[in-house]
């Protein structure tokens, strides 16, 4: 019996063990439950922080890079996606100078302002053409120096004579007309009473000129027609005289708004030049 109890003990002892062992695994297990619990926590926290950070990152990603073309120039440009057309000008504003009242956008069309660059599907590398003139472009656009200017150039471009060039070459090579008119070098002289006449025009054919003073206008006749112009709708007359014969000049009627229309005559008298420019303008008339 002694034995059988002493076994008991041992068994009742190494029954306990497990027993009291027991509590120490449920110890653990809450340990480790808080454990994972608190590293919940913690990963929670991490996993918010990341999100915040995660926004800030989104917002990086979600720039489009666009190259502005205005002016013959070419701009890069970061913006945000979300940024409406209003916003693109305003940045456009600040590379070219260009205030955004006088900048036309396009991007598949005139960008709208009120909508955003996602919307209209802007995306890298795209291209925005920009048009548009600075305040200061404007004010000198037409202004009196800038024609003044304009005009010198044009002056400068013709140094060439008139008589040199081509087209009124193949004219005067022809020498003088058989029944030109005296001319009277250094003088001023009145129209005459009858038609100017012995004189050429851009085709080589005879042509006269007849100044109806009492019905102002020019009638310029050739073998053809007679074409009667009103005084008042030539726009300018010019003249030069003709190299190495100096008494003469080739003229010019402009009879519509530009230089294409003018209508040349060749191997007018000297002393009748200026009476022609002035009856013609209308600074004075002669009778």
């Amino acid at each position: 019996m002694a034995t059988q109890d002493g076994c008991e003990e041992v068994i009742m002892e190494t029954e306990a063990k497990p027993t009291e062992a027991e509590p120490l695994c449920e110890g653990a297990e809450k340990v480790d439950t808080e454990a994972t619990s608190h590293s919940d926590a913690e990963n929670a926290t991490t996993q918010e922080s990341s999100i915040s950070n995660g926004d800030d990152a989104n917002e990086q990603r979600e720039m489009v890079d666009v190259k502005i073309i205005w002016n013959k120039k070419k701009y890069d440009l970061k913006i945000p996606i979300d940024d409406t057309g209003a916003k693109l000008k305003e940045s456009i504003h600040s590379l070219t100078g260009l205030p955004p009242a006088m900048q036309k956008v396009m991007y598949k069309g005139l960008l709208p302002e009120d909508k955003t660059l996602r919307e209209i599907k802007v995306t890298n590398g795209a291209k925005i053409m920009v048009v548009g003139s600075t305040i200061n472009d404007v004010l000198a656009v037409n202004t009196p120096k800038e024609v003044i200017q304009q005009e010198v150039k044009a002056e400068e471009n013709k140094k060439e004579p008139l008589c040199r060039q081509k087209q009124h070459r193949k004219v005067l090579d022809k020498g003088k007309p058989d029944d030109i008119m005296t001319s009277i070098k250094g003088t001023k002289e009145r129209l005459p009473t009858v038609p100017l006449s012995g004189m050429f025009n851009k085709s080589g054919g005879k042509v006269r000129l007849t100044f109806k003073l009492e019905q102002d206008q020019l009638w310029i006749g050739t073998k053809e027609r007679t074409e009667k112009v009103p005084m008042g709708s030539i726009k300018n007359v010019v003249s030069e005289p003709i190299e190495d014969n100096d008494d003469y000049h080739m003229m010019a009627f402009q009879l519509g708004p530009t230089e294409a229309s003018q209508y040349w005559v060749y191997w007018v008298p000297a002393q009748f030049v200026d009476a022609i420019k002035d009856t013609v303008l209308g600074k004075w008339q002669y009778f």
